[in-house]
């Protein structure tokens, strides 16, 4: 277990105490710790390491139960939470392990009962984080003698089942949730089948709307239902509104875009990746009025005139994610330049863009990349690192870069210069990928110089993803010998995105 070199390098850097053994050389040991120390090494392990641990011995099993470690909780173990075998049994924990400690809770749709919200209200009164999973759900348990739930709630997170019907469990919880901050709607987007099927609006959002009026987040992802009258509805009432996401609903087509931002003067983010936007209610909104200054354009099908009209008219924009879109090319680089709106510019992600050309690339980064904290210029063919080599460079702010295409190339990429290149001047990356098909990397003999120089010039580099293959498993080693074994990552399972630097990406994190 990994996590026993964990607790084993947090014994020693805490102190340890030592014991003699029969050759009178000391060996550290753990029985001497304090309590208060043990439990502070336990914070670091997950719950069912430390259900494991609690076999171990009485002590143990008595700093293993201690409420202090049961602030966070998942109940859902198909995501890495603790599995609970009945609804007596989590009743029980409720009670003894998690009272008034406890923050956050994750329940699946077997463990979502009146009884358990019952309970979670009597006995776990600073609660103020709860997910509530109904995706799987073929019914809903009762819930018609439900008559208490948390009411200290600011984040509330509900997957959505694509055929159960939520408003008799809605109905019941509306008076308890006007404290709300944060909400995430979830849809089942990813379970899509590629023939559509009759679309049921499963939760009445524009009731929901009247019970959190005081919502500063609001996240509807993935649900086939959401259309531009619900973004008009959660407008309309949610005056504290600076981030909205809607995310893969495509029916979204921007036609509310005008209300929205009439209406929602805090409103600073934006995203709309994967909707179905026209370019004409995009253009008619006020954009020059607006306090935007995070925008997610991604995957739409904007025209060339309504992507200079918006970016020339949004004063303050920091971050743009406008990737997969034809209609974005060197003209539209050219006149946002030339407007002046990309003085507060940090972040930019233009991922398979393929009508930029390398020219209008440079000439911009020449001119932005100073103040530039991510730079995403990933999924162009005609992007390799000969670009990458004169603007990395113009780079030294960056803490967040990705690069290269899985698409396989007619040339090769000299990865070992592009690493010196990187580590020679952008000093305060802390993500790193290169999407680059393992079969286009060429590195020679001596491309372990190149990775020690990586590693101990970017100290800060917490996550470096490459696509799997013999670079791949070069670089991993070379991290691990420096005991840095969770920084090296493939694309197969990781991704790295801009997103990390969004004012309310704590926010926004679900599931």
């Amino acid at each position: 277990m990994d996590n026993w070199n964990v607790l084993a390098a947090q014994t020693q850097a805490i102190g340890g105490r030592d014991d003699l053994n029969a050759a009178g050389k000391t060996r550290l040991t753990i029985e001497k710790l304090p309590d208060k120390v043990l439990l502070h090494i336990f914070s670091y392990l997950s719950h069912r390491e430390i259900c494991r641990l609690a076999r171990i011995c009485r002590r143990w099993r008595s700093i293993a139960y201690d409420t202090r470690l049961w602030k966070n909780v998942s109940l859902r173990p198909e995501v890495s939470g603790l599995h609970v075998g009945s609804l007596e049994m989590l009743l029980q924990l409720i009670s003894v392990r998690f009272g008034p400690t406890l923050r956050y809770i994750e329940l699946p749709i077997e463990l979502i009962t009146h009884t358990v919200l019952h309970e979670l209200s009597a006995k776990c009164p600073n609660l103020t984080h709860m997910l509530l999973d109904f995706s799987t759900a073929m019914q809903l348990h009762d819930f018609s003698e439900m008559q208490a739930f948390p009411t200290k709630l600011r984040y509330m997170c509900i997957c959505l089942s694509e055929v159960i019907f939520m408003e008799g469990f809605m109905r019941k919880i509306y008076n308890f949730i006007n404290g709300l901050e944060v909400l995430h709607l979830i849809g089942t987007y990813e379970k899509c089948e590629e023939e559509e099927e009759e679309i049921y609006e499963v939760i009445n959002v524009h009731k929901l709307k009247s019970a959190t009026p005081n919502l500063r987040v609001i996240n509807l992802y993935g649900i086939n239902f959401i259309d531009d009258s619900h973004i008009d509805a959660f407008s309309s009432n949610c005056i504290q509104l600076e981030c909205l996401a809607v995310n893969f609903c495509n029916k979204v087509t921007g036609s509310t875009l005008k209300t929205l931002i009439q209406r929602s003067k805090r409103l600073t983010c934006l995203l709309m990746n994967g909707t179905s936007l026209k370019s004409e209610f995009v253009m008619q909104a006020e954009w020059d009025k607006c306090a935007l200054q995070e925008l997610d354009i991604t995957a739409t099908d904007l025209s060339t005139e309504c992507l200079v009209d918006m970016l020339t008219r949004i004063p303050t924009l920091k971050f743009l994610s406008a990737g997969q879109i034809n209609g974005f090319n060197d003209s539209v680089l050219k006149q946002w330049m030339e407007s002046g709106t990309t003085r507060s510019l940090i972040s930019l992600d233009l991922d398979s863009s393929d009508n930029i050309t390398d020219e209008g690339l440079l000439k911009f980064v020449q001119r932005q990349g100073h103040q530039l904290s991510a730079c995403c210029l990933s999924g162009m063919p005609h992007i390799t690192d000969q670009l990458w080599m004169s603007i990395l460079p113009l780079l030294g702010n960056c803490k967040i870069i990705v690069m290269g295409t899985a698409e396989k190339l007619g040339v090769n990429i000299h990865v070992d210069q592009l690493m010196d290149t990187i580590a020679s001047n952008c000093g305060n990356l802390e993500r790193l990928e290169l999407r680059w098909d393992p079969d286009n990397l060429r590195f020679s003999d001596k491309s372990q110089k190149a990775i020690d120089i990586l590693r101990v010039k970017c100290l800060k580099l917490r996550c470096m993803v490459l696509s799997d293959g013999r670079y791949y498993e070069t670089v991993k080693a070379n991290f691990e010998r420096a005991d840095r074994i969770t920084v090296v990552r493939t694309t197969t399972c990781c991704r790295v995105s801009p997103y990390h630097l969004l004012r309310n990406y704590n926010d926004l994190i679900f599931n």
